[in-house]
């Protein structure tokens, strides 16, 4: 039986993942069976609901059939926060349970699915330790905060054969889908440069201050769980744990992920072939930060090049949009965004492949969460908007752009090995260093 006391065993230095390896097989975990029916109640739980999670819940519940039971979340605070708005959503708070530790919530066996949306650094136990437990998992992006994490995770996807959605909601929504689709009928002639930019004036980091105690009823050392051991500043916590390296990645993997991901798509690229990235903390040098506020990336493909632009504490980006997507063809640009796109004919181009800006006319997250369990009834992983391994790629390429910035070096990828061409790189930045006798499962990847 998969308990408690197995997963501290699992997830802990002392027997590590020699103990997961050899479990992997028991007949224990054929106890969780791909039975659900097509109009079944789903129960489910939510780890992490400071941000992303609360939001995913919300939609999650618009799915019919689909039954809250569980909350989750290391900060008591938030917690306690979150049971009392539970009657804003017609949920009685009285038949959901709370809970500090994510792991005595995967001990239910009446939990059908988990949604997480905890800190990036967090994504890939937790995950893997669902799928084990016998949960199908909607992830939070990027799935992994590391090369190695996305591989693990995927390996483990497949061993469990478990239902798994990354949270890149922009798959599911319609005018992203057209957009690439027009992309592909060649319009647009040669494309030469694909851009994704990300400029966000309202993000800003935390200011520097004292380390201090952390906010009775956080339990701060199941917040780091397999992060580095440091004591507690309120500057990295909650929000703010995006701007350091321990537990995230910066507006590369915190946006980065979406944008990228739809540049990918429409070029039908899987990996550049070499990658090299400049920025710094050009912004706000005085507030507290490791994660580059401005970073400039160049990934390297056949017949194109892709550039990633990010700036923190600016909204006028490309074409006056603080975000998007550009296709620069010969004959015209396709413009993509959130909230729509359009195609500007280039001034020389006879073709007339003008298109006026089409706009966003749906919920990609609702839609998003709609297709998820949709797939946990069916069992056709394969009709995913955005599976685990398709959110495991984009996460990697994102990686590789950080790689890129930290190590100041142009690395060049061999796609048959999988790894950097310099061995030195792979040996620093390809796993994240886990911490506190925490250890990332080992699988065949």
């Amino acid at each position: 039986m998969l308990n408690r006391r197995n997963f501290i065993r699992n997830s802990a230095g002392g027997l590590g993942s020699a103990i997961l390896l050899s479990a992997l097989d028991n007949p224990a975990y054929g106890l969780y069976k791909n039975t659900i029916g097509a109009n079944e109640q789903l129960n489910i739980g939510v780890i992490g609901v400071n941000g992303m999670g609360w939001s995913d819940l919300k939609a999650a519940l618009k799915v019919p059939g689909v039954n809250l039971v569980a909350l989750c979340d290391s900060d008591k605070n938030v917690l306690d926060k979150r049971m009392a708005e539970l009657k804003s959503l017609n949920v009685d708070a009285a038949k959901v349970k709370a809970y500090k530790d994510y792991r005595s919530l995967l001990d239910r066996k009446d939990i059908d699915v988990v949604i997480i949306g905890t800190p990036d650094h967090w994504h890939a136990l937790m995950m893997i330790h669902a799928c084990e437990a016998g949960k199908d998992v909607y992830i939070e992006k990027p799935v992994g905060n590391s090369i190695m994490e996305c591989r693990t995770m995927v390996a483990a996807q497949q061993k469990y054969n478990k239902v798994v959605q990354a949270g890149q909601w922009q798959r599911s929504q319609q005018h992203f889908k057209d957009a690439v689709d027009f992309v592909k009928t060649g319009q647009l002639g040669d494309i030469r440069t694909v851009k994704a930019w990300c400029y966000q004036g309202w993000m800003k980091p935390g200011p520097v201050v004292p380390d201090g105690m952390p906010p009775e009823g956080a339990d701060y050392d199941l917040w780091l769980g397999p992060a580095k051991k440091r004591p507690f500043n309120s500057s990295r916590y909650h929000f703010n744990f995006r701007w350091f390296w321990d537990y995230a990645g910066g507006l590369m993997t915190d946006w980065g992920v979406h944008l990228l991901d739809y540049a990918l798509l429409g070029m039908d690229m899987p990996v550049p072939k070499t990658i090299s990235a400049l920025g710094g903390r050009f912004a706000y040098p005085d507030l507290y930060e490791e994660t580059p506020d401005t970073l400039t990336t160049l990934y390297e493909f056949d017949k194109f090049n892709l550039v990633w632009d990010s700036a923190m504490g600016i909204d006028n980006g490309s074409y006056n949009r603080d975000h998007g997507i550009a296709y620069i063809g010969n004959n015209g640009t396709l413009i993509l965004n959130r909230g729509g796109w359009e195609v500007i004919e280039e001034k020389q181009s006879g073709n007339k492949v003008s298109k006026p800006f089409v706009k966003s006319s749906d919920n990609g997250l609702e839609k998003h969460m709609q297709n998820f369990f949709d797939c946990v009834r069916s069992r056709k992983k394969e009709e995913l908007n955005c599976s685990l391994q398709a959110g495991a790629h984009v996460a990697t390429v994102a990686q590789m752009g950080n790689i890129a910035y930290r190590s100041g070096e142009k690395l060049t990828w061999d796609q048959n090995t999988k790894l950097f061409t310099n061995k030195l790189i792979n040996d620093q930045y390809i796993s994240a260093p886990y911490h506190n006798g925490y250890v990332l499962p080992a699988f065949k990847v």
